[in-house]
């Protein structure tokens, strides 16, 4: 489970986590370890960049760096196309409760993670 995920609710197929009520796409459990590591360790090197060349206001970094955390993104499968099988839509950064997971996410407000 990704580091970010791990505070959050996970919606009870694993596709997502939800944070301020928007479902975000779990990364592919269906990569090794090492690999899930070294694509993090590349997605967070691209985001210090991006801070950095916005800091730096250097506009071809930034759009670099930029590129890098999307690429690292959609390897990790957090974007592009879906990693699961089951012909399930991509619901990614929409709202719960606009879902099919909308009755799930009421029940976690109401206690009910079940």
């Amino acid at each position: 489970m990704p580091e970010t995920a791990a505070a959050h609710p996970v919606t009870p197929d694993g596709h997502y986590f939800v944070v301020r009520g928007r479902l975000r796409r779990m990364s592919n459990p269906d990569l090794s370890e090492d690999e899930r590591a070294s694509l993090v360790s590349d997605l967070m090197a691209a985001r210090r960049d991006v801070r950095a060349g916005l800091k730096a206001q250097d506009r071809d970094a930034v759009r670099d760096a930029r590129g890098r955390v999307d690429a690292a993104k959609r390897a990790l499968g957090e974007r592009g196309r879906v990693w699961w099988t089951d012909g399930s839509p991509d619901l990614n950064r929409q709202l719960a409760r606009n879902t099919s997971y909308a009755s799930w996410f009421d029940g976690l407000k109401q206690g009910d993670t079940g």
